[in-house]
């Protein structure tokens, strides 16, 4: 009889990173209403949300350390969007 393969524990790193990803989707769901930034800004926001969650399942086994940075990236471009868009744009 072939022996069970075993498992390694599952990291706790990715299942943060993604509850961090979570949060941030609030932050970027609440700036149209908070902020009065235009749609377009949301689109764009929304974008890199999209592609910072591709990015954390696709990192998910493989980088699970990494998976906790892209919600503080992504709410650093968030920040970045909305001060820049409330001094240079008049949002």
């Amino acid at each position: 009889m072939p022996q069970p393969a075993v498992r390694e524990p599952l990291s706790p790193w990715p299942i943060a990173g993604l509850v961090g990803l979570a949060c941030v989707a609030f932050l970027i769901g609440a700036t149209g209403v908070a902020v009065g930034a235009p749609w377009w800004a949301l689109v764009l926001l929304g974008l890199v949300w999209v592609a910072a969650l591709l990015t954390a399942v696709a990192w998910f086994t493989s980088r699970p350390r990494a998976v906790v940075l892209l919600p503080v990236l992504v709410a650093l471009v968030w920040f970045a969007t909305v001060v820049g868009g409330a001094r240079w744009l008049g949002w």
